[in-house]
């Protein structure tokens, strides 16, 4: 059986807690293009139609603050990887 110094285990502990803090960041990346294109469309649909502009407006942020809370989460994942880990 490999011994390691402890040393060596509390840095291959960090450096694997940081690439798993840089893996939950990635979660963050289809939340905000979703964001994007539901803010194009809403555009798109208020141009259209600016008489319901007020309806239009409040499902577009209702939707993005639910896209939003998937990237929130990774990011206290991260943040749960990089500090409570090290």
């Amino acid at each position: 059986m490999i011994e390691f110094d402890p040393a060596v285990i509390e840095a291959i502990i960090n450096i694997s807690a940081y690439v798993a803090a840089g893996l939950a960041m990635i979660a963050g990346l289809g939340p905000g293009v979703g964001m994007g294109y539901a803010a194009g469309q809403a555009t798109e649909a208020v141009r259209r139609q600016p008489e319901a502009r007020g309806p239009i407006i409040t499902t577009m942020l209702l939707g993005q603050v639910v896209s939003a809370s998937t990237s929130i989460y990774s990011l206290i994942v991260a943040l749960y990887f990089v500090f409570a880990i090290s």
